[in-house]
């Protein structure tokens, strides 16, 4: 059994669906702090051959608040002018009416807290993307775990969830170490997304943006090849 632990992003980059593609349970950590300046409320998309990006609004979000306690603050002016950049950005993308209305679902009704609306973009794509992943949100199914460090909390998650492997980002390769997993009988790998090209308009190629731009330009089965495009480092 794999497992992976991360924050809600909103519409994150192809990388996170490499992860969520490479385990049996994914858990959103949405009873942690809020990171300023971070991409739990904010991404990039391609606009005019270059990156241009995006913030959903939120309430007196802070970083001494928790994720799941931060509403959103999205207003029907901010949505028109999120949406008509889309237009003007992607109408001329091969996929761009369905992956359109993949986003219109996940922001019309979206009055909820930053989390809830992160986890929505998280969660539709995935099914967009056949994905059988399962997912879980730590504050629902772990919350009395929230109090011990952040090592020790993960590998308890791992425990009841009779997970062997605990798969993260290979950003937090700095952060755990792996003999302490080794002990509790949980083998940590970390996930190396590969370099990864696609024909977008007639721009040079702008990588890791949003996974908005990955699907507007590419199929299905397209962007599932491109999930498997990675190394695991044991």
């Amino acid at each position: 059994m794999k497992i992976a632990v991360m924050q809600p992003y909103l519409f994150p980059y192809l990388g996170y669906f490499q992860l969520i593609k490479a385990v049996n349970i994914f858990v959103f950590y949405d009873d942690v702090n809020y990171i300023n300046r971070g991409w739990i409320n904010r991404n990039r998309i391609l606009s005019n051959g270059k990156e241009l990006l995006f913030t959903l609004p939120l309430k007196e979000a802070s970083q001494n608040k928790m994720i799941n306690e931060i509403d959103s603050n999205i207003s029907e002016k901010w949505k028109t002018k999120f949406f008509k950049t889309l237009h003007f950005s992607y109408s001329k993308a091969p996929y761009f009416k369905e992956v359109y209305d993949l986003i219109k679902s996940c922001l019309d009704c979206s009055n909820g807290n930053i989390s809830s609306i992160a986890m929505t973009s998280i969660i539709n794509v995935s099914n967009y993307l056949n994905l059988k992943t399962s997912f879980e949100v730590s504050s629902d199914k772990y919350s009395d775990s929230k109090g011990l460090d952040r090592a020790h909390r993960l590998i308890e998650i791992c425990k009841r969830s009779k997970a062997t492997t605990y798969i993260n980002a290979i950003g937090g390769s700095d952060l755990y170490e792996k003999g302490y997993f080794n002990e509790n009988k949980i083998e940590l790998s970390f996930i190396k997304p590969k370099e990864i090209n696609y024909k977008q308009l007639k721009n040079d190629f702008v990588p890791w943006l949003s996974i908005i731009d990955v699907l507007m330009f590419n199929s299905v089965e397209q962007v599932n090849e491109m999930l498997d495009q990675y190394e695991l480092l044991l």
